[in-house]
């Protein structure tokens, strides 16, 4: 993987994490909103996985806010 692509996912896994918290739902609660399994946003959080577009897009509805401030990781410290 590219070394930039690296970054982006990790930010982007804290980034999904930071507005799970901000929401204040449990990973669980999160993966019913979105429709996906909860072990699917543990590995997005952990780092394991890499969303593709259709789950960034199923995770931020399930948040109630825009994908672009789902992706937009540019103040995102790792």
């Amino acid at each position: 993987m590219n070394k930039d692509l690296g970054m982006i996912s990790k930010k982007i896994s804290k980034k999904v994490k930071l507005e799970r918290n901000k929401k204040g739902y449990s990973q669980e609660e999160l993966a019913f909103r979105a429709k996906i399994n909860k072990n699917t946003i543990w590995k997005i959080e952990t780092g394991q996985v890499s969303p593709n577009i259709n789950t960034l897009e199923k995770i931020a509805v399930a948040l109630e806010i825009d994908f672009a401030t789902l992706i937009d990781v540019t103040k995102v410290e790792i």
